[in-house]
């Protein structure tokens, strides 16, 4: 007695050509998605409006607005922590949408290397 595999499963040559086409697909899919993100801009505000701070998807700050009564002699540390809580918060925001965009490309299949 022959063990049967479904339908679709295993399937030699054809099946393989297929799934290669379809990985190429994904990646080509994850390529555009990938420019598509790194041309996007992305804001952060913290501080009650106080620091505003917007990178692009390649992480590059484009811009960094302070409003005047933030900008204390006295307190310059106050100041940084809220460039860095503006920075890494954008940042986070990037991370997350990348995540999101390939997992929707990808079904959530891990795929090393690809972003």
């Amino acid at each position: 007695m022959k063990a049967r595999l479904p339908k679709g499963i295993g399937g030699g040559p054809q099946n393989m050509q297929s799934m290669i086409k379809q990985a190429q697909q994904m990646q080509e899919k994850m390529e555009e998605k990938q420019e598509e993100l790194k041309n996007k801009d992305f804001t952060a505000t913290v501080g009650g409006g106080a620091v505003t701070v917007v990178i692009n998807g390649a992480k590059e700050v484009k811009s960094l607005e302070l409003k005047p009564e933030v900008v204390d002699p006295e307190d310059i540390e106050m100041l940084q922590d809220l460039v860095i809580s503006a920075v890494n918060e954008c940042l986070r925001n990037i991370e997350e949408e990348t995540a999101a965009e390939m997992d929707q490309i990808t079904g959530g299949l891990n795929v090393p290397g690809m972003f």
